[in-house]
Parts: structure tokens; C-alpha cells; sequence
């Protein structure tokens, strides 16, 4: 195969990936913002929680961003249509996840770490009931506008439920990473030339 060829074949590929992954669109427009502030109401959504969102829409930069979860799990959840009545908490949000997890990789969006608490929280500041944590996890989201979108679909409703039964409490806020060396566009980048590399140059020594 000829170098051209092959490295062609490496950089389409990386090109296909990067365009699926990164938000191309910019941020999110004024009246991409209306839109969705109007489907809010639309759906009697709190005062506080439009304004919220509302906040986190106009002052998008149009980056990724990693959604920062910290969960401690309800000993008693809910008695729920789906999961029945011995249901446990971890019943309860594998069925919000099972939603979940469908719509965020359609939207280039997943989950990057998730981990059991192994001790109380051992710096704590200005927090009440904020020292026992369970669980914690981070997931990426390719836009605002994903995470948005997610959130006002109508199955999105029906599902969180189930996640609000299954905590006891959470706290979950976005970060925009200044650092992230595990991002999947950096590793398949450095995969793809290290391959492609491999790959001519087992052909060259094969012609030699």
C-alpha cells in the first residue's frame, strides 16, 4: 500500500471521529436559547430552575465540558412503576441510566470515570450533611446544547424520577477542563500514527 494511501485512510478516519466529537456548532444562539427557555415553560419547569439553565445557555462557550456527580445512595428508595417493589437504589438508577446511556453516545457524550467512596470526606468546608458520599463520577458532554437537549426531551422526565429516588443526596456541577490528557481525540491521534507508522513500515522492509 503506499504511504499516501495509508496515511489518507488514518487521517480520514481521525477527521470522521473529531467531527463526531467536538462541538462544530459553536455556542448556543439567541434563538437556539429561546427555544428551549420556551419549552421549559411550556413544561411548567420552577422559576429558578429556567433561570438556572437559562444562565448556564447564554453563557456557553461552545466546549466539552465534564459534568462532576457526587451520589450517596437512598437505603430506601421509592416504590416505582418500572422497578417494582423490591427494588434497591442501584435498581432504581440503572433504569434512568439504561435511558441515559443511549442518548448521551448518540451526542458524542459518556461517562469517563466512575468510583465507590472509600472514606468520608476528609477536607469539608462550609457544608452541611456534605461529609458522606458513596459514589462519585464524571461525564462528558460534547456541548450545552447536548446536555440541554437530553434534559427537555419528555423521556428524560419520565426516567429522573428514578434517579431522584435512588439518592439520598447529590450534587452535580459542569466544569470546562483546562487539563485533560485522557481526551479520546489526543489518544486516538496518538494511536493512529503509531499504527499507521507500523503498519508502512512493515511494508517497506517486505519491498526491501
Amino acid at each position: 500500500m503506499r504511504a499516501a494511501v495509508l496515511w489518507g485512510i488514518s487521517l480520514s478516519i481521525y477527521a470522521g471521529f473529531f467531527a463526531w466529537y467536538t462541538n462544530l456548532s459553536g455556542p448556543l444562539t439567541g434563538p437556539e436559547i429561546e427555544a428551549r427557555l420556551q419549552l421549559m415553560r411550556a413544561s411548567n419547569a420552577a422559576p429558578e430552575r429556567i433561570a438556572l439553565v437559562e444562565a448556564f445557555m447564554r453563557s456557553d462557550t461552545g466546549d466539552d465540558f465534564i459534568m462532576v456527580n457526587l451520589l450517596d445512595m437512598n437505603e430506601a428508595p421509592p416504590v416505582l412503576p418500572a422497578t417494582g417493589s423490591n427494588a434497591d437504589a442501584d435498581d432504581l438508577m440503572d433504569h434512568y441510566m439504561e435511558h441515559m446511556y443511549r442518548e448521551l453516545m448518540v451526542r458524542a457524550s459518556h461517562p469517563v470515570f466512575f468510583g465507590q467512596a472509600v472514606a468520608d470526606a476528609m477536607d469539608i468546608q462550609g457544608i452541611v450533611d456534605g461529609s458522606h458520599w458513596e459514589r462519585a463520577g464524571l461525564v462528558r458532554y460534547r456541548s450545552r446544547r447536548d446536555l440541554v437537549d437530553i434534559a427537555l426531551d419528555p423521556r428524560f422526565r419520565e426516567r429522573h424520577d428514578y434517579k431522584v429516588g435512588a439518592l439520598a443526596k447529590t450534587i452535580a456541577f459542569p466544569v470546562e477542563p483546562s487539563l485533560h490528557t485522557g481526551d479520546p481525540r489526543l489518544l486516538l491521534a496518538l494511536l493512529l500514527i503509531a499504527l499507521t507508522a507500523v503498519i508502512h513500515l512493515v511494508a517497506v522492509r517486505r519491498k526491501g
